[in-house]
């Protein structure tokens, strides 16, 4: 088990919640009872991380979301029943740490839902001294690392974009992926 990833998260008792801020919430690849929007206060969303499989590769990274710290981050929360636990997290951990890039934790969510409750999530957190933690980069910057990536999972270009568009759905808006999507939506065709 890699040193960013959470002992327990697997075996402990309970249905799971999960917490998607990017490519999670427009495909989670996982079963799930329920997902409801939902607020982490204390990290935010930002293109802070170089992608050296998913969206690029080694000599062309591309560029993914990860939760950074401060500010707050809109997303989505999925329930995963009990059952499906162990299987969620063994098929987030391939998923999301091939490079081990985040570190695996458990956050606070409110959730966006007639109760306005609050649950503990498991998330993705960048993990800041990694080689592949890009930190604050100019529009410029991201929008020529978005425009180059291409990795095992299609087009960096159609990771930003259908990540607008699930915000979108929710009636929510990033400033700062939504100036970089006017950008990039005369590229080419979308496909995820």
């Amino acid at each position: 088990m890699s040193a960013n990833n959470l002992p327990d998260a697997a075996t402990a008792a309970g249905d799971l919640w999960v917490f998607g801020y990017g490519s999670l919430m427009w495909r989670p690849g996982f079963a799930f009872l329920e997902q409801v929007p939902a607020r982490l206060i204390g990290e935010h969303r930002a293109l802070c991380v170089y992608s050296f499989v998913h969206r690029g590769t080694p000599e062309q990274p591309g560029l993914v979301l990860g939760l950074d710290r401060g500010g707050a981050c809109r997303g989505v929360a999925f329930r995963v029943a009990s059952a499906d636990r162990a299987a969620t997290v063994a098929y987030l951990r391939e998923r999301e740490q091939v490079t081990s890039v985040y570190r695996e934790v458990m956050r606070s969510v409110w959730l966006q839902d007639d109760a306005r409750r609050r649950v503990s999530a498991l998330a993705y957190v960048v993990d800041r001294g990694h080689a592949q933690y890009a930190g604050r980069l100019s529009d410029a910057e991201q929008l020529r690392f978005v425009r180059q990536g291409h990795g095992q999972s299609g087009p960096n270009r159609d990771y930003v974009l259908s990540t607008v568009e699930a915000l979108e759905a929710q009636g929510c808006r990033d400033p700062q992926l939504h100036r970089l999507a006017v950008q990039l939506r005369d590229d080419a065709p979308l496909h995820r």
